[in-house]
């Protein structure tokens, strides 16, 4: 393809997602496979500009808006060339030459526009901190409660692009093999700073079409997602239960810290993601996994039984903004007051299975105070028969490293840690355990 044709596919692709915003992920996916012509090289080149478009588009809109310019697809892509790819004027104007794979020639008021752009750095001392920060405006003061002066500096970091990291799946081999299998097939890894069990692939790979990951030796996990995993401390023997499991990602790395003994139950409200859990079972070799969903009258017997109940609430996902550039846009104040009773609700519903000495893991990918520490703080209210432990006081048995961070709650943020967003607590049940 030519480069006026890959940037005519990423207008495209940015027009879609105007008119009815999914995933961008699903939907550059699903534009692939509809043109199974557009080779690899392209595909990354057209998913650059894509990305590179959601992760800058507040600023992109903020500039084209004093501009007087309509915040269009076409517009956007213009900007981004100018503000963030850096093209010079040639460069630009031959992406837009109006060939018959590319995109209309550039119009009078599109060439004024350009220059003007040219001019511009991305980032204005005039620029609303909100727009700087790519946050929406009536979410800025959320952030700002949550992190105080260092709010900028670790939205920043939720603006860049997210790592591809790998959890070795420790009932099939260790970390030194998965990373020389990998090496073997031409992947080059190296071992997450935190997570003993991670590996972080440099430069984007196809790891699932690697025999490691085919044989159940990786599985794609980010390592925050690991830590909070391993702060369970679910171990062999007992009675685990992943009450918002999805399709079983967690639930995975449980079943290695138990050395696949005992009983894991993996059950979620959603019985499709429930249900794409049993292939990455089987990949990796878990035997001690039962699959339950709400309606099944064995999950009623576990009732104060199991000794770790792991919640990995829904949430608003404002961790994962690498991930989901999109994802901020689409975040309403009415959705997050929606997310904070739902997690009330299934905290409610969780904390009737844990045993007398067992914990209740709560667990998000989001980085605001109204979805961690005020839901934490209702159900210890709601719930004097359950105290916080302390982080930490886990963390240096199943780390086995210096701990990221002081105080009983671990959060994790990319800017501090370079993984994604993440908040863990973990609250206990008074009594003798079982």
């Amino acid at each position: 393809m030519t480069p006026s044709a890959r940037t005519a596919a990423a207008i495209e692709i940015l027009e879609i997602l105007d008119e009815a915003p999914p995933p961008p992920e699903r939907t550059v996916s699903a534009y692939f496979r509809a043109r199974r012509f557009i080779g690899a090289k392209d595909r990354r080149a057209i998913s650059a500009q894509v990305f590179g478009a959601l992760r800058h588009q507040a600023r992109l809109a903020w500039h084209l808006g004093r501009c007087d310019a309509d915040d269009t697809a076409r517009k956007r892509v213009l900007a981004y060339d100018c503000l963030v790819a850096k093209l010079d004027r040639s460069e630009t104007e031959s992406r837009f030459d109006g060939s018959r794979y590319g995109p209309s020639p550039l119009s009078a008021a599109e060439f004024i526009l350009l220059d003007r752009l040219k001019e511009a750095p991305l980032e204005s001392g005039d620029m609303p901190e909100a727009t700087r920060a790519e946050c929406p405006a009536w979410l800025w003061p959320s952030f700002e409660d949550a992190f105080g002066e260092a709010a900028t500096p670790e939205l920043s970091a939720l603006k860049e692009e997210a790592p591809l990291d790998l959890r070795v799946n420790t009932l099939k081999g260790n970390r030194d093999d998965a990373r020389q299998n990998l090496a073997d097939e031409g992947i080059e890894a190296l071992p997450t700073a935190l997570s003993p069990w991670g590996l972080r692939v440099l430069g984007r790979r196809a790891v699932q079409a690697t025999k490691p990951y085919q044989e159940g030796l990786i599985e794609i996990q980010d390592e925050g997602s690991q830590l909070a995993a391993a702060l369970c401390d679910a171990l062999p023997g007992m009675a685990v239960l992943d009450f918002c499991a999805g399709a079983g990602g967690k639930a995975l790395a449980l079943a290695a810290t138990m050395k696949n003994e005992g009983q894991l139950i993996l059950h979620d409200r959603d019985a499709k993601r429930l249900g794409r859990a049993s292939s990455r079972l089987r990949r990796g070799d878990v035997r001690i996994a039962h699959i339950m969903n709400s309606k099944n009258e064995g999950l009623r017997e576990l009732e104060g039984r199991c000794q770790r109940v792991l919640v990995d609430a829904p949430c608003s996902g404002t961790g994962r903004w690498r991930r989901e550039p999109d994802s901020r846009w689409r975040l309403t104040a009415e959705a997050l007051t929606d997310l904070a009773e739902q997690q009330k609700s299934i905290l409610r519903d969780a904390a009737r299975f844990v045993a007398p000495g067992g914990r209740l893991v709560y667990v998000t990918c989001s980085l605001l105070p109204a979805e961690n520490e005020a839901v934490r703080a209702w159900f210890l209210t709601e719930n004097d028969s359950f105290k916080t432990v302390p982080y930490t006081d886990v963390w240096r048995r199943v780390v086995s490293k210096e701990s990221p961070g002081a105080g009983d709650i671990l959060t994790l943020t990319p800017r501090r840690h370079g993984t994604d967003g993440f908040y863990v607590a973990l609250l206990e049940r008074r009594g003798e355990k079982k």
